[in-house]
């Protein structure tokens, strides 16, 4: 038997008008009304509904998703979230090579990476960061200090998953010196990240994986994915996973549930869920109370 299906939709001010609208449109039975959020109950889960439901969504700027009845958030394990543009608003090294004169550079390479148009991540990590070579490593507590901060609703989200029971890894291609920062603020179980090498106060330009070893990829998020679960002992699609460039989409892959946010085209068409006007904790309203 088919699990019932509801339609959640929310943005970060959702009129009544665009709840009625979805009403009508997609013959809901009732809604369930919140601040930012409306859950309409007993949806026919068919091509039409999802096709009014995609056009409503974008007149109205609005998050859609359809999910199933009675889900629960402690029915998963394991909260797994990219790093940058992701759990906090800015790429980080492209911030870091900004302050040393490199900004323009390094984050047109970024883009290009993160829209999937350099297949080789690594090359194009190794690239960027040789553009830092010499720069005062004291870049990076700048970074820190000045410009990151978490996404809205970031901590939110962590907070309540850690509430029910769920572990939580930050895996990305970015820094250590940025998640053992972030990790210990959220109180993150698992992080996963690339290393600087750092001599006398400088960057030298080169960049490892943890413990010198292979750079973190696409291919490497996904292994953190795995090896957190196998911690944990569950198996991988009892993983939420959320982020927002095509170096993300093999972890994304193994989640019971994937999350879009912000992302970009190629990784928001594969994702179950994408979140492209709501705050990062709207991923709780997707689960029953």
């Amino acid at each position: 038997m088919m699990a019932a299906m509801d339609l959640v939709i929310q943005s970060a001010d959702l009129p009544s008008d665009a709840v009625d609208a979805f009403r009508v449109a997609c013959l809901a039975r009732r809604v369930q009304r919140r601040l930012n959020s409306a859950r309409l109950l007993d949806i026919q889960d068919d091509a039409d509904t999802r096709k009014a439901a995609a056009a409503l969504a974008a007149y109205w700027k609005c998050d859609a998703a359809f999910v199933a009845r009675g889900l629960k958030l402690a029915e998963f394990r394991l909260l797994a979230l990219d790093m940058d543009s992701t759990l906090i608003n800015i790429e980080s090294l492209d911030e870091v090579a900004a302050y040393a004169g490199k900004g323009r550079e390094v984050a047109a390479i970024t883009e290009a990476a993160m829209r999937g148009e350099i297949a080789d991540y690594k090359e194009s990590l190794r690239r960027r960061v040789a553009m830092l070579a010499g720069a005062d490593a004291a870049l990076l507590g700048r970074v820190y200090d000045e410009k990151l901060r978490l996404n809205p609703g970031a901590e939110a989200l962590v907070r309540a998953c850690q509430a029910s029971g769920l572990k939580t890894l930050l895996a990305t291609g970015g820094f250590t010196y940025f998640t053992d920062r972030i990790g210990q603020r959220l109180g993150f179980d698992f992080t996963r990240a690339n290393e600087l090498e750092v001599v006398d106060g400088r960057l030298t330009g080169r960049v490892t994986g943890p413990g010198g070893g292979e750079i973190i990829d696409a291919d490497g998020k996904a292994q953190a994915v795995r090896d957190a679960c196998a911690a944990i002992g569950c198996p991988t699609d009892r993983s939420i996973v959320i982020g927002d460039g095509a170096n993300d989409l093999q972890m994304l892959r193994l989640a019971g549930l994937s999350v879009a946010y912000r992302a970009k085209p190629v990784v928001a068409r594969q994702a179950a869920q994408a979140l492209n006007h709501s705050p990062l904790d709207g991923v709780l309203a997707w689960f029953d109370d």
